[in-house]
């Protein structure tokens, strides 16, 4: 078990992306990244409701985003007003257990719920756009680059694919996400987001809703740069290096552990990578008139991690739940769900003439 442990450790997936990396072995069967795009190998006796890169399988996939994403990211309000109240008022809230109890003191239980309405909405139109378009984009760059260079660079792939996704979707979020913090950091400003909308327009008109964009692109795009990248290579490393038996060879339960597993790795590097620009989007959102380049010499390089342990446990669980629960939406909808992929023949071939030469 420590040397399998050991061996995946050794091809991790932070290794550097702009390198190519070849791995002659492999259980998996035949699938390369662009190839995938036509068509995924069905498992025998098994039918798909669509076709993989058809436009109703990135629609379902985009079911999937707002799904995973819209309800998970309800589910943590409770945590989430606690985390943007620390970053605020670090001197009020001190730390997560007193942020609580302070939270329930004034506001109650009914208290921890401020802001679920933009949440729900927000960041279900988030995840529509980044699951969707992600799956689009790494089918489109893949054909793009061409077998070889999709296999040989797919961590840049990943990346990529999941930076662009992200632009668009962080543009859906973003005016849920301005209501939300103003509920959540400003007592007494809103109570809910029927009351939020209108008085934020009549305040700072569009502007308010959208002056956060930019600093929540800073935020967003690493954070999910890291999701995608990191999850698509630590799946690739456990079931090559961990998970006793192949992949055809699991049941779909099993599967999704593994799923879960990997998505719980993968946030904790997001949270961590992320969290200096979520304190900038936090404040800039609490403070009328403010800008990212006054917040940042503001908070000064301590004050940008103020609430990371809570945004770690948040986004740990966030990320494992929301790929599990996007997991689980392909297999109830039986989408295709391609393993890992493999060297394409080509370039085996290529490798073998290179090391007879």
């Amino acid at each position: 078990m420590f040397k399998s442990l050991f061996d995946s450790a050794k091809s991790n997936p932070f290794s550097s992306p702009f390198a190519p990396r070849c791995e002659a072995k492999t259980d998996c069967p035949e699938r390369t990244i662009a190839a995938a795009a036509a068509a995924a190998p069905a498992v025998a006796g098994e039918e798909f409701s669509c076709a993989y890169g058809s436009n109703e399988y990135y629609a379902y996939c985009g079911l999937g985003g707002i799904l995973s994403c819209g309800l998970t990211h309800t589910a943590v309000v409770p945590l989430d007003l606690v985390k943007c109240r620390l970053q605020v008022n670090p001197e009020k809230y001190g730390n997560l257990i007193k942020g609580f109890k302070v939270t329930m003191a004034e506001d109650g239980a009914r208290g921890l719920a401020k802001g679920w309405a933009p949440t729900l909405i927000g960041y279900s139109m988030q995840g529509m756009f980044k699951f969707g378009l992600y799956e689009w984009f790494k089918s489109f760059y893949a054909h793009t680059m061409g077998d070889e260079y999709a296999y040989l660079y797919r961590t840049t792939l990943y990346l990529a694919a999941s930076a662009s996704a992200e632009f668009f979707a962080d543009i859906a979020l973003a005016p849920m996400e301005a209501v939300k913090v103003r509920i959540q950091t400003q007592p007494g400003w809103a109570n809910n987001l029927r009351q939020g909308v209108p008085k934020l327009m009549a305040e700072e008109g569009v502007n308010g809703f959208y002056k956060g964009l930019v600093p929540l692109w800073m935020r967003q795009i690493p954070y999910t740069m890291m999701k995608f990248a990191c999850f698509e290579r630590t799946v690739e490393a456990l079931y090559k290096y961990v998970v006793p038996k192949r992949r055809e060879d699991m049941s779909k339960g099993e599967q999704l552990i593994v799923t879960f597993a990997a998505g719980y790795i993968a946030g904790v590097f997001c949270a961590v990578v992320s969290h200096p620009a979520d304190t900038v989007v936090s404040k800039l959102n609490n403070e009328k008139g403010a800008t990212a380049v006054g917040v940042l010499k503001k908070l000064g390089f301590m004050g940008m991690w103020k609430g990371l342990l809570p945004r770690i446990i948040m986004i740990g669980t966030l990320t494992a739940a929301q790929w599990f629960l996007y997991d689980l939406v392909k297999v109830y909808l039986r989408l295709p769900r391609p393993p890992p992929p493999a060297m394409p023949e080509s370039l085996r071939l290529k490798l073998e003439a290179q090391q007879k030469a």
